[in-house]
């Protein structure tokens, strides 16, 4: 397995020059901060490639470093990915899937997500998306939502946890419309969805979620999202272990007839 854990290499870049400008200009983070209003901890995630620059903090920390404009070359320069840094190895992956699989435990999987759904998931992120933020990146998420009709047909299923289809994300409104959109998506006949029962005392996937791609060349890879972090799993057994539990899920799941029903019963009641 390898990590996917990676800054955005324009935003690392923009943090290494600033880092220079400010100690060349005898200041440290906490006294950037203080010139230009922001906190040490927000010009230390700067440095670090950990956030882009965003609005007037690269006006004001040229000034304040003395940089003459050299911060504000750059940044015009840099080229924004709305995707996390640590995602975007990952979506080139799934934009060449010939398969992919995936068991989901708390939230509606970002394939799956209507914009309002998706708005709503990333308003209540940690550290907060300004407004330009989060519209960006509901855009980036439903542009991956193209692999769904993608010639030829790629081969996709989810297992899901009730949670993910009952949590209120939104409201009742935004929920609702969640729901007819997951059935939508169900009725292609290349989309497999399958819930599990809340009922159930035990089953393979309670490690946590995990989605499994497989290549045009039929290479396989699993990858495993966490907390602001990821890895992909690519050597065996580990990754043959993967695939095995997936398919347990599935054995364990509703059958996607079942789920379907259960979906359009959870819609109509809301």
């Amino acid at each position: 397995m390898h990590s996917s854990d990676q800054r955005d290499g324009n935003a690392e870049m923009f943090g290494q020059l600033l880092r220079h400008f400010r100690e060349r200009a005898g200041l440290s983070q906490e006294a950037l901060g203080a010139r230009i209003g922001y906190s040490k901890s927000q010009v230390a995630m700067v440095e670090r490639g950990d956030r882009p620059p965003k609005g007037a903090f690269t006006q004001q920390a040229d000034e304040a470093v003395g940089a003459q404009g050299a911060l504000i070359a750059v940044t015009l320069k840099l080229s924004t990915n709305p995707l996390p840094h640590w995602f975007t190895g990952f979506a080139e992956e799934e934009a060449g899937a010939v398969a992919r699989h995936a068991y989901e435990t708390h939230v509606m999987p970002g394939l799956l997500q209507t914009e309002a759904y998706a708005r709503a998931v990333l308003s209540g992120r940690y550290p907060t998306y300004d407004d330009e933020e989060v519209e960006a990146k509901v855009a980036a998420r439903i542009d991956r939502q193209s692999l769904l009709s993608r010639r030829p047909l790629p081969d996709i299923s989810f297992v899901l946890e009730m949670v993910a289809l009952t949590r209120p994300v939104g409201g009742r409104r935004v929920l609702k419309e969640q729901l007819h959109h997951l059935l939508h998506v169900a009725l292609q006949r290349h989309v497999k969805i399958q819930l599990m029962s809340p009922e159930r005392e035990s089953h393979p996937g309670l490690d946590g979620p995990f989605v499994l791609l497989e290549n045009a060349e039929r290479r396989q890879l699993a990858y495993i999202e966490g907390q602001g972090g990821s890895f992909f799993v690519t050597q065996q057994p580990d990754l043959g272990i993967l695939f095995g539990k997936y398919g347990a899920l599935r054995a364990h799941a509703y059958t996607p007839e079942e789920s379907l029903e259960m979906i359009e019963k959870m819609a109509e009641e809301l």
